[in-house]
């Protein structure tokens, strides 16, 4: 029998398409809003980082709203939410209001994020870990196609809203068809395994948020931090380290995103049968040290191309895979869960750029990825101990 949320999941993963191009849509569009409002590239680094703060103010609460009043509403609210924000930003009179705009995006992040991965899991229950996997393919395609739209869009002589105004309307039909499409009833879902368990697994002792939840909570902090420490910084390790020429350098980031998107591709293929997603979140991270490990050692050109994309594969759909683990041990609050985890990971978008900028204004760029050796070091110690405890714990019939 055909899944009858296969056209609700569509719909969920185009909002995470347009969200891959709402990530670097003012970074990709600076020149032009640093003369609209008045400012220069720090200001809209603030207005970046505005997102990150919109995010972290309001997981918690989109998470139990979530769980309270189901996983549809937070999403089309989200949807709402982030066509206002496309729509506010080429139309903002001042730095002001633009600032607020982005905090909203944030909040719309939030909500969407909150609402899709529970949904995605009560959807697909028996291939959780693949759907939730596959939304960061979609945001890695959305990612790649909006530079391309801004060429256009500037080879043409049109105006740059254009990129911000045609996602925004893809937003607003997508509320409407998600309107109508069918959501699990999550409180229904619930029921069902308690009473029959569905297929899921059971504990010999039950999981706790002190031990489980803090070492998902430190899984959740280090994989935002290794995906998003390499997109910064790699092009200037290209340069300083490697002397590769500015273009040469920034290429690495492609290799980095081809690097994801196959990691996604493969990791929804195998995760259906033969692997769990609790061992991705420790076999990734290890492939990760030792890429760096060997960045730092090894000063080629070559060698650097073929990390980047290792360190792409090795960091992308790790946070969506802790998301599914969580799911597993504290299925019964999905939403608020969801909510807590994603701080975490919101809190790490917004530290992990500050530390590492102020490493490298008192140090070098090979300090700046020891650094990210000793955080990819803290995430293999919560994923051994979460291997420990699920293995302990986990009764499969």
């Amino acid at each position: 029998m055909r899944n009858p949320y296969v056209r609700t999941a569509s719909s969920l993963y185009i909002n995470y398409f347009l969200l891959g191009m709402v990530n670097i849509i003012l970074a990709s569009n600076m020149p032009f809003l640093i003369k609209q409002l008045d400012t220069n590239s720090a200001g809209i680094s603030y207005m970046i980082s505005a997102l990150g703060i919109g995010r972290v103010l309001t997981y918690g609460l989109s998470g139990v709203l979530s769980d309270r009043f189901g996983r549809k509403p937070v999403i089309l609210v989200s949807g709402v939410l982030m066509a206002v924000f496309l729509i506010g930003i080429p139309l903002s009179p001042n730095y002001q209001i633009a600032f607020a705009f982005a905090i909203l995006a944030g909040v719309a992040n939030s909500a969407m994020d909150a609402g899709t991965y529970p949904a995605l899991m009560e959807a697909f229950p028996q291939n959780s870990g693949s759907a939730n996997v596959m939304v960061k393919a979609f945001i890695s395609i959305g990612a790649t196609i909006l530079p391309l739209a801004i060429f256009f869009l500037a080879e043409h002589d049109l105006f740059y809203g254009m990129a911000f105004f045609v996602p925004a309307l893809i937003y607003l039909v997508n509320v409407l068809m998600l309107w109508t499409l069918p959501f699990p009833n999550h409180r229904k879902v619930e029921q069902v395994q308690v009473t029959e368990h569905d297929g899921l697994p059971r504990f010999s002792t039950e999981p706790t948020f002190w031990r489980e939840g803090i070492a998902l909570i430190v899984i959740s902090f280090t994989s935002n931090g290794l995906y998003a420490l390499p997109q910064i910084w790699l092009p200037t390790y290209g340069e300083a380290i490697l002397g590769m020429t500015s273009g040469s350098a920034v290429k690495l980031l492609s290799y980095y995103s081809m690097g994801g998107l196959l990691s996604v591709v493969m990791l929804a293929f195998l995760l259906r049968r033969f692997v769990r997603p609790v061992t991705v979140l420790l076999i990734y991270p290890i492939i990760t040290l030792v890429s760096i490990c060997v960045l730092l050692v090894v000063k080629s050109p070559v060698i650097g191309t073929v990390n980047a994309f290792v360190l792409g594969f090795s960091t992308a759909g790790v946070f969506q895979l802790t998301l599914t683990v969580m799911a597993e041990f504290f299925w019964k609050n999905k939403g608020t869960m969801t909510g807590i985890i994603s701080t975490a990971g919101g809190v790490s978008a917004i530290v992990i750029p500050v530390v590492t900028g102020l490493i490298q204004s008192h140090s070098s760029i090979l300090q700046i990825f020891m650094f990210d050796a000793v955080v990819a070091v803290a995430a293999i110690i919560g994923a051994l101990y979460i291997l420990y405890r699920y293995r302990q714990i986990m009764i499969h019939d």
